[in-house]
């Protein structure tokens, strides 16, 4: 589709009168139009003398990616998961502990425990074969990557929110130098309905409406820098920024592998689909703590150790034929299930879970088949919307065109020229807002498909 700049709408028609003076002034406030389509507001003031920051997209999503606090906070959750997993995985490795039992006796040497009473005590366990430890122990590694899929969403969401406020922000100051450019028609042409009714050729309501127009302009312009103040704090909050640094952004378009991206959409989201693998990396972990449970009805077998430091006044003379001071033993234990009714449910449960996981991920992928199809439909929508938009703003200039050369020849007056100034400028914001929709739409299907953070790479 044919791109639309500032610097390429046909204005070739407007010249600056030579004569008389209503021309002149017709021709410097076209003059001043061109001169804001040309490129878009900078900060206007620059608070404290401190330069402005200019923020290109990939700039503005580089200083996101490492400032975000929602993705500092999900790195946070990731970290944690995986921590959980190493938990998990704890009891597979050596694990060499140490204490004392010193107690008093008063007959045969015993203790709550399992280990007689010691002054010292050095014991060691690892299991070697414990398939319910290690479905408990892969589940929760499964877990951990799927909350660090979780981490690669919010870093998802924080692109499209940065560059969104970019475009937004770029889009609005060039609609606040546009709307300014209206108010001035605006009080032209208020001035002259004015003036025309105290003589008496004009109704009242003329300039009842007027005004309405341009308080309705006055309205827009103070909707706007609220709007702009928002996406300032937003950047300056994602991108690190002090709360009073100015920013200065330019109208771009996204880069050209966004485009390429949009192709064969739904096979890239049911391939990289954040949302989508997500669920997948769930039904595997569900998969392997049911393989782990049905393990349960196989013997665990554990590695273990014990040195003991045994004392006399525990009566071990007393009871035992022989008594030794130093004593180690060292073995694998293993425990035969005969019968378990905990082993039993618990493969009931983990089967469970696991057809919830299957019919979630089955779920997913109709849900996120339909959503992107949907996304792709309406950025076709919005394409041809654009184009709309951008021919009836080239009719507003060839239109704005004519009427001045009419002017400088005296067939039309001062306020037709500047309906047709105030048409052009509504022209050329609903051109914006087309441009802004459709990227919009770009980025939302960018991340939809999973795509986003390679395209801003």
């Amino acid at each position: 589709m044919e791109k639309l700049g500032a610097s390429e709408m046909p204005r070739k028609n407007i010249r600056a009168p030579r004569r008389s003076w209503r021309p002149r002034l017709a021709a410097c406030a076209v003059a001043a139009l061109l001169s804001s389509a040309g490129g878009l507001a900078r900060a206007q003031d620059v608070p404290g003398g401190v330069a402005p920051v200019a923020l290109t997209l990939k700039r503005a999503v580089e200083m996101a990616l490492v400032n975000s606090r929602e993705i500092r906070a999900a790195r946070f959750q990731a970290s944690q998961a995986q921590r959980s997993a190493e938990v998990a995985r704890a009891e597979f490795r050596p694990n060499l502990f140490a204490g004392s039992g010193a107690a008093y006796t008063n007959g045969i040497p015993e203790s709550p425990g399992e280990r007689p009473p010691a002054p010292l005590s050095v014991w060691y366990t690892q299991e070697i074969f414990n398939q319910p430890l290690r479905g408990q122990w892969k589940e929760a590694e499964e877990e951990a990557r799927s909350q660090a899929l979780a981490l690669e969403e919010v870093r998802g969401w924080v692109i499209e929110r940065t560059a969104g406020a970019c475009l937004e922000l770029a889009k609005v100051r060039h609609s606040l130098e546009l709307l300014k450019q209206t108010r001035d028609s605006a009080q032209k042409i208020l001035d002259v309905t004015r003036e025309r009714a105290g003589e008496g050729f004009e109704l009242p309501i003329e300039t009842t409406k007027a005004q309405l127009t341009l308080a309705h302009i006055e309205q827009h312009i103070l909707q706007l820098e609220g709007r702009e103040d928002a996406l300032l704090d937003y950047l300056r909050a994602q991108t690190g920024l002090s709360a009073e640094q100015a920013i200065e952004v330019h109208a771009e378009e996204l880069p050209a592998e966004a485009e390429q991206a949009g192709h064969d959409c739904i096979a890239l989201a049911l391939q990289d689909n954040i949302g989508l693998r997500q669920a997948e990396a769930n039904q595997q972990a569900k998969e392997l703590r049911l393989k782990g449970e049905k393990g349960g009805y196989w013997p665990t077998v554990q590695a273990v150790g014990i040195y003991s430091l045994l004392a006399k006044f525990n009566n071990y003379a007393a009871f035992f034929n022989k008594f030794q001071r130093n004593n180690v033993n060292a073995g694998v234990e293993v425990d035969v299930p005969i019968f378990s009714a905990r082993t039993r449910a618990a493969v009931a449960l983990a089967a469970s879970n696991l057809d919830a996981a299957r019919a979630d991920v089955a779920q997913k992928k109709t849900e996120l088949t339909a959503d992107v199809r949907q996304k792709a439909h309406s950025l076709g929508e919005l394409d041809a919307g654009r184009e709309v938009a951008r021919l009836e703003l080239q009719l507003a200039q060839q239109n704005l065109a004519l009427l001045q050369a009419q002017f400088e020849q005296g067939r039309v007056n001062l306020r037709e020229m500047e309906n047709a100034r105030l048409e052009e400028n509504n022209k050329w914001m609903d051109y914006l807002d087309a441009s802004f929709s459709r990227q919009q739409a770009q980025l939302d299907l960018l991340r939809a498909t999973g795509q986003i953070e390679k395209v801003f790479q």
